[in-house]
């Protein structure tokens, strides 16, 4: 016979244990859930509670996504702390004013659970909320919880720069462009965050008052980067800032325009990218081929004829080119600046003329690229429109147009000494693919151009900027002129620069491929390459 003390704690503990398998299931779906959730005027509010205490000062988070009735995600938000409360339910966090940019009859709602560095994929639950507003109208772009977005396009950044990178993880992965709203002049952006981003050719736009940066992310070589740094990819980011120049080298920038005989009409800002680790180490990032765009606001609307975006030499002090294009919006002029590198840029006007192209055929042509600061006067007052031009001298009108940094110079060619003039203009031409040599190993620097070497050398620097030149039937192109078969090695190139508008024939059916180019010829041929590259408007 069992002992009867024995019978009665068996019974108890089986007892016991029937109650904690009956409240299992219980626990596991009422982990996490939806307080006083609302659907009003296109913007989610209420709270969301968990009985887990998640530490946000660590990373843990709870992300609250919207799905239209369809089921199309709308958007995220990272949701706040709310003060500490914790009740029967749990901890509650907050959806504060969770706009959706457009009316929807119902949204559903969910949430994420970020804790450990993980998703906690059980905490999830789903609600349908019905719009209660009779305002079928837009309320406007997407906003609320603190300014942070886990799958919105925009993301606010406080202006210490830090960027959460579960945000844009989730951000980037539900658009093609993201946008940072900076509240200073910088932003921290975690590499991690990008790795996917960059493989799939992701966009994103930084921004503040002092101007924009769009940066494909396909220039980021976040390996490279990280191995130059001698840091793993997770523990490296990329500084992006935007920052208004002030002091000294903002009196060298008013200085350094008004020596040209110009006026600066937009502030001096410094746009620099670079991958920091966690000290004070950075590397700097090379955007190779691409072109990256940044806008700068100008002081006043001026005519896209006379004015140019500049980049301010601080070893020089000097401006150089760089393309640009201006536009004007509710009385607001923007200019948008095309570079393929971070430095100090500003917005000059000019208004240059010469006295030998007063009644010139070239004379607009001649005037705009002088105000741009492409080409440079013989003289003060003169351009000597008529005078042929040498394969150094075009060389480096090319390098202009495209903005490039000039490189040390090499002697790639036998006949460039390291110290003549045009010896980094003939390097940078070299790197960038613009000019070949002879097969004697020589460039002939001071021999004259002829159409033929000035049509190769703009379509080589068309397909520098990424434009297509690709020409099907050449021969078609070329069966018009009559004097083509003196074409020498160039057919492809002339055809190419016939087809894009870039060069005409000297009659109507000759090309004069052989003909030495002048001044005049240059200007008007780098003018049509700027227009088709959309370097200038």
């Amino acid at each position: 016979m069992l002992n009867r003390n024995f019978v009665k704690k068996t019974s108890a503990m089986l007892s016991l244990m029937l109650v904690i398998a009956m409240m299992v299931p219980v626990l596991a779906f009422a982990a996490t859930g939806f307080s006083n959730l609302t659907y009003k005027d296109n913007a989610v509010t209420g709270s969301v509670y968990s009985d887990v205490y998640l530490d946000y000062s660590a990373g843990d988070a709870v992300y609250v996504n919207v799905y239209s009735p369809s089921g199309a995600f709308i958007t995220s938000v990272k949701a706040a702390v709310y003060n500490n409360v914790y009740d029967s339910k749990g901890w509650h966090y907050a959806i504060n004013d969770l706009k959706l940019g457009s009316y929807y009859d119902s949204v559903t709602v969910n949430t994420t659970v970020y804790k450990n560095n993980e998703v906690t994929v059980g905490d999830s639950v789903y609600a349908t909320v019905k719009n209660t507003t009779s305002n079928r109208g837009s309320s406007g772009g997407g906003g609320g919880g603190g300014g942070y977005y886990g799958g919105g396009s925009t993301i606010s950044v406080t202006s210490d720069g830090s960027v959460d990178a579960y945000t844009l993880t989730n951000s980037l992965a539900n658009n093609d462009i993201v946008t940072l709203e900076l509240s200073g002049d910088l932003a921290l952006i975690p590499a991690s965050a990008l790795v996917d981003a960059v493989k799939a050719g992701k966009t994103l736009v930084i921004k503040n008052a002092n101007g924009t940066l769009t940066l494909p992310l396909s220039v980021l070589k976040l390996d490279d980067l990280a191995k130059a740094l001698g840091v793993d990819v997770k523990d490296m980011k990329i500084k992006v800032s935007i920052a208004k120049v002030t002091g000294a080298t903002a009196d060298a920038v008013k200085a350094a325009a008004t020596a040209l005989g110009g006026t600066q009409v937009a502030d001096a800002v410094d746009f620099n990218v670079v991958a920091v680790d966690n000290g004070s180490k950075t590397a700097a990032v090379d955007f190779g081929k691409t072109y990256v765009s940044r806008t700068i606001n100008v002081s006043k609307e001026v005519d896209s004829n006379k004015a140019t975006g500049v980049l301010f030499n601080e070893t020089t002090k000097k401006f150089s080119f760089v393309p640009s294009t201006f536009a004007t919006a509710d009385g607001k002029t923007t200019a948008t600046l095309k570079r393929n590198g971070s430095s100090i840029y500003t917005v000059v006007e000019s208004n240059k003329s010469f006295t030998d192209v007063a009644s010139h055929w070239s004379k607009a042509d001649v005037e705009l690229l002088a105000n741009k600061l492409v080409v440079d006067g013989a003289t003060d007052t003169t351009f000597q429109p008529d005078r042929n031009i040498t394969r150094a001298e075009f060389a480096a009108l090319v390098v202009r147009s495209l903005g490039l940094t000039e490189k040390s110079a090499t002697s790639t060619f036998k006949d460039v000494k390291s110290d003549a003039w045009y010896a980094s203009t003939v390097a940078t031409a070299t790197y960038a693919g613009i000019i070949d040599g002879y097969e004697d190993n020589t460039f002939r620097p001071d021999a004259q151009i002829t159409r033929e070497e000035l049509a190769a050398m703009v379509i080589r620097a068309m397909n520098y900027a990424n434009i297509s030149t690709s020409v099907t039937d050449p021969q078609s192109v070329l069966s018009k002129f009559k004097d083509a078969n003196k074409i020498v090695w160039a057919q492809k190139e002339i055809a190419a620069a016939i087809n894009a508008g870039l060069i005409n024939g000297m009659t109507d059916d000759t090309i004069g491929s052989a003909d030495q180019a002048t001044r005049a010829q240059s200007a008007t041929m780098l003018k049509r390459f700027l227009n088709k590259a959309n370097f200038i408007n």
